[in-house]
């Protein structure tokens, strides 16, 4: 079944709403689309619209999750983020228990260009002290990450997609934070990806088997904090290391691995992603295939990285 996470989000909010009434829900004119309507349309009393006023948003979230509410804000990832000082004081800071959903994320967003995409907006939360970041590849994973959102303490910011993606995990699958899921064991490399780039990635490891390639895949569905055990025995065990994101290779998970890497493993690294870069305007497609972000592009660039030859001096 293919479905964008944020429609996902949308379903699961307003089934959670009726087990627990301190759950509110919040929205900066984009209702329609972040699919927080949902919510409000069985709970208007507990929906808060707040037009385009993301900073107003972020501090009265703040404000209710203080009187025990668990506030979730919704905008596209781009305006979310964009926010930062009032995140970072309002939020990050006390711990505030917010949710924040940001949806529209990376160059899937198509048409309506960079002013939409979020491509920055993992780094920036990445940079928060106390924020969590987590990013499911589909919906039943979109779906178990909400349920434990409620009993979390302090705040998460979720990255969700406006496009579709397909079901990877199975009917009985169980979130667990922090933890990366092994999607496809493999000798010769392992890829970590994440969000709307996960099922391309299995494609293309298809495709690589036919090269007489064996790539591990593994699922990071929690950015920060990351799975760093996990990092370090995929070195130790296929040493050269990919990561693949719908997002700037800056700051986001890329730079997640690069980092527990340097620290703890050292190890040849491949980051697949938005090359430090603006979006542009065009089909998710076209996109995708232009930025290689398609399971081609994957393949592409993965052969090429592994068949380099690689010489220390």
């Amino acid at each position: 079944m293919n479905k964008a996470t944020r429609e996902s989000f949308g379903e699961i909010l307003a089934e959670l709403g009726a087990q627990n009434e301190n759950i509110v829900a919040m929205d900066a004119d984009l209702s329609k689309s972040t699919k927080s309507e949902k919510f409000a349309e069985k709970f208007p009393d507990r929906f808060f619209e707040m037009g385009i006023q993301e900073m107003n948003m972020i501090g009265t979230s703040a404000g209710l999750s203080f009187i025990g509410k668990i506030p979730f804000i919704c905008s596209f990832a781009v305006f979310l983020t964009s926010r930062y000082d009032q995140i970072r004081m309002s939020i990050a800071f006390p711990k505030a228990n917010v949710r924040l959903i940001g949806t529209h994320s990376g160059l899937a967003v198509g048409e309506d260009g960079n002013s939409q995409m979020g491509l920055e907006d993992i780094s920036l939360m990445r940079s928060l002290p106390n924020m969590v970041i987590i990013q499911p590849a589909d919906d039943i994973e979109t779906k178990e990450a909400i349920k434990y959102a409620i009993r979390h303490e302090g705040p998460i910011y979720f990255r969700l997609t406006r496009q579709k993606v397909p079901s990877i995990n199975p009917a009985n699958y169980e979130f667990k934070p922090g933890k990366g899921v092994l999607l496809r064991p493999g000798t010769d490399a392992t890829l970590f990806v994440t969000g709307a780039l996960v099922a391309p990635a299995l494609q293309a490891a298809q495709e690589l088997e036919k090269e007489k390639v064996s790539l591990r895949i593994v699922n990071i569905h929690t950015i920060k904090p990351i799975d760093r055990d996990l990092i370090v025995q995929c070195a130790r065990e296929t040493g050269k290391i990919i990561t693949a994101e719908d997002h700037s290779i800056i700051g986001g998970l890329g730079s997640a691995v690069a980092e527990v890497l340097s620290e703890e493993h050292p190890a040849l690294l491949l980051r697949i992603g938005v090359k430090d870069v603006f979006g542009e305007s065009g089909t998710p497609e076209a996109l995708y295939h232009k930025y290689g972000f398609d399971p081609e592009g994957i393949k592409r660039q993965i052969l090429e990285f592994i068949k380099k030859d690689f010489v220390r001096k």
